[in-house]
């Protein structure tokens, strides 16, 4: 699953200074037709103005928070103001995903540390990934950095604006359990040797080692059948990251996945940054084919893994493709699966690239664009998979 196959070109350095997009407006007949927008500008004083009333704020129990701003039909507007700082963004609404197909979603945020604004970033509106019957719909998210202001325009599609049409600003908080000094090995698996003839298991974070707030998920577990096939996936975000920033950007992603697009965790089974440290996603067991919601109509007897940032045109850094192939080789040996082989996996929706019922023949290492139409895992990403199930199917030897 991706963040935002549209804004993946555009929001490589968004996390640490103001995002940069295409410097080209939309025409004026596009912006006349604008059925909702919300625009935000920088306050004049150093005083900020409080958000608007129809506003909601949402406090989470790990210290994350999410503020909803209502978009309303026929060019409603909100007085110029400032917002609560926040780090990730997304359009949700009342109704199926489709509700929004054909429309246009577009956003620009102010950089909280200089007070500038960025250009403005398309969001993908025709939701590409996430559970095989979701519950409502979403953008896909974009991940911001600091940001305290943001502006916000939806023209809809053919169907009209759905009900309950709202903007999300995800602040990810300080994260549960962080800091308090809980012992180090309950934070992280540490890699452990090939056992009976699999790969080795890789070192991997824990939930509560990037500070998962366990009350946001459904306390339950899903499960499928052995895992046949990991799909590879990018987030769209920013490239040249600290590494010790992706616990922030995780649960982000983990906060806007439950609690806007309404999903019963993270979508994602696993994450590795561009240091290569893996990170355990959805929660019910590393070692378990847990059912995630990351390649629409193949969740089934899969794995997602996502790349933390955005590879269309960056070269992703050898330390990722080391961690990918690690987890990957481990996590398909756990049922016998070679790296380098292919499966048969059936398509249970027929919005992904195969009608519901279709048995296709994917890679067992695959990406995402192989299951949809998108561009996730990027290009650069997409190009170096061969070498990946190479990489992964000699650990397997070894």
């Amino acid at each position: 699953m991706c963040l935002s196959s549209k804004a993946a070109r555009l929001s490589t350095r968004a996390a640490r200074r103001p995002i940069r997009a295409a410097r080209r407006s939309l025409p004026a007949a596009l912006l006349a037709g604008c059925t909702a927008a919300l625009l935000l500008q920088p306050a004049s004083t150093a005083s900020a103005s409080p958000l608007a009333p129809a506003a909601e704020r949402r406090d989470f129990p790990g210290g994350g928070s999410t503020v909803s701003l209502p978009l309303a039909d026929s060019g409603h507007r909100l007085a110029p103001r400032v917002t609560r700082p926040f780090e990730l963004l997304g359009v949700a609404w009342d109704g199926p995903a489709a509700a929004m197909a054909g429309a246009t979603v577009r956003v620009r945020t102010r950089d909280a540390a200089t007070g500038r604004w960025g250009d403005w970033h398309a969001l993908e509106a025709d939701t590409e990934d996430g559970p095989d019957r979701a519950p409502r719909g979403a953008t896909a998210p974009l991940w911001t950095g600091r940001s305290d202001g943001v502006a916000a325009e939806v023209v809809p599609g053919p169907a009209g604006p759905p009900p309950g049409l709202r903007l999300d600003l995800v602040d990810p908080g300080s994260g549960a359990g962080i800091g308090t000094g809980a012992a180090t090995e309950t934070r992280t698996l540490p890699a452990a040797p090939a056992d009976g003839g699999r790969a080795p298991r890789p070192a991997i974070v824990t939930r509560a080692g990037w500070g998962a707030d366990e009350s946001l998920r459904d306390p339950g577990s899903e499960y499928t059948g052995p895992v046949r096939a990991v799909f590879v996936h990018h987030t769209a975000t920013a490239t040249d990251y600290a590494c010790s920033d992706a616990p922030r950007l995780i649960r982000s992603i983990h906060q806007y996945h439950v609690k806007t697009s309404g999903w019963r965790d993270i979508g994602y089974n696993f994450l590795v940054d561009r240091c290569g440290t893996v990170y355990e996603g959805r929660a019910g067991g590393v070692d378990r084919p847990v059912h995630g919601a990351h390649t629409l109509g193949f969740n089934t007897d899969s794995a997602g893994v996502a790349a933390i940032g955005t590879y269309v045109g960056d070269t992703p850094p050898q330390p990722l493709l080391d961690g990918l192939a690690a987890l990957a080789a481990w996590k398909l040996g756990l049922t016998g699966q070679a790296a380098d082989d292919h499966t048969e996996l059936t398509s249970t929706s027929d919005a992904s690239r195969y009608p519901e019922g279709t048995v296709v023949d994917f890679d067992t290492i695959s990406g995402h664009r192989d299951a949809f139409a998108t561009e996730c895992p990027g290009a650069a990403l997409y190009a170096r998979l061969p070498e990946l199930r190479a990489a992964a199917a000699w650990l397997q030897t070894q």
